[in-house]
């Protein structure tokens, strides 16, 4: 069994500490393949050095969050482009719509969030996707006639069935959580709706454990609870949800992740 996370910030320093151990648990936990999202300039170097100490594992992502869209987003934005032009990175993120905490930079949110989504076509990577309390607005850009072709994941999604869907038919992945395990959330109830080939798995590390560790520190060895949830959600093994997400991740990420591989 092969699991991939899809979406793990363990370059932060919440990790400082253990890293090295949460990478070899993570591995003897199945969790063979781990994608790292960018922040913002402040993360890359950080994120780079790990993604380079586990090259062929662990692969880094390129993008301007949107909540460190702020008055010098311009300078961010550059910033990324020049990352691109010398680096190898796997996918454009992440990148989106947060109006959750502040709505101030809404407009250069959206501005950032196109650009980078031109930026995903030129290089040829599929688009990450952070939303929050604004997936109309998310779903309305993916929509526009210039984006038709991009690919990628709704990270770490929360939203309607009827969203989903919509997300779905343009192509895109859902990226599922620690939020599926969350009696309340809602989300067991949308997971059961959608085939399994529309979702990868992610852990967000270091945050929204799943339970029965929710309040803890969130780190890529948890990904087992997530898919044990959905295993029970879908009535299925945990062997076959795990086969057919690493195949979904495969498919987005434009490579092949080989299930010997090990950290």
């Amino acid at each position: 069994m092969v699991l991939v996370d899809t979406h793990s910030h363990i370059y932060l320093p919440e990790f400082e500490k253990d890293r090295d151990e949460v990478v070899y648990n993570s591995s003897k936990q199945n969790v063979k393949y781990i994608f790292l999202p960018n922040i913002d300039s402040s993360s890359v170097e950080d994120m780079l050095k790990l993604a380079k100490k586990y090259a062929g594992n662990i692969f880094p992502m390129m993008g301007l969050h949107p909540t460190s869209v702020e008055d010098d987003y311009e300078k961010e934005l550059e910033k990324v482009e020049n990352w691109l032009e010398k680096e190898k990175f796997y996918a454009i993120g992440e990148i989106g719509l947060d109006y959750y905490w502040d709505t101030t930079f809404k407009q250069e949110q959206i501005f950032a969030f196109e650009f980078q989504l031109k930026l995903a076509l030129k290089y040829n990577l599929p688009a990450i996707i952070h939303v929050r309390n604004a997936f109309d607005d998310a779903i309305d850009i993916i929509n526009k006639p210039e984006f038709n072709n991009l690919t990628g994941i709704f990270h770490c999604f929360t939203g309607t069935l009827e969203q989903a869907n919509k997300i779905i038919q343009k192509g895109f992945k859902l990226g599922i959580g620690g939020v599926v395990t969350f009696q309340k959330s809602g989300l067991d109830k949308v997971v059961k709706e959608i085939d399994l080939n529309n979702i990868v798995l992610e852990t967000d590390s270091p945050y929204l454990s799943p339970e029965p560790k929710r309040g803890k520190r969130n780190e890529s060895t948890y990904l087992y609870y997530i898919a044990k949830k959905i295993a029970e959600i879908k009535n299925i093994s945990i062997d076959d949800v795990a086969k057919i997400t690493t195949k979904n991740a495969c498919e987005i990420f434009k490579m092949e992740l080989i299930p010997k591989a090990s950290l």
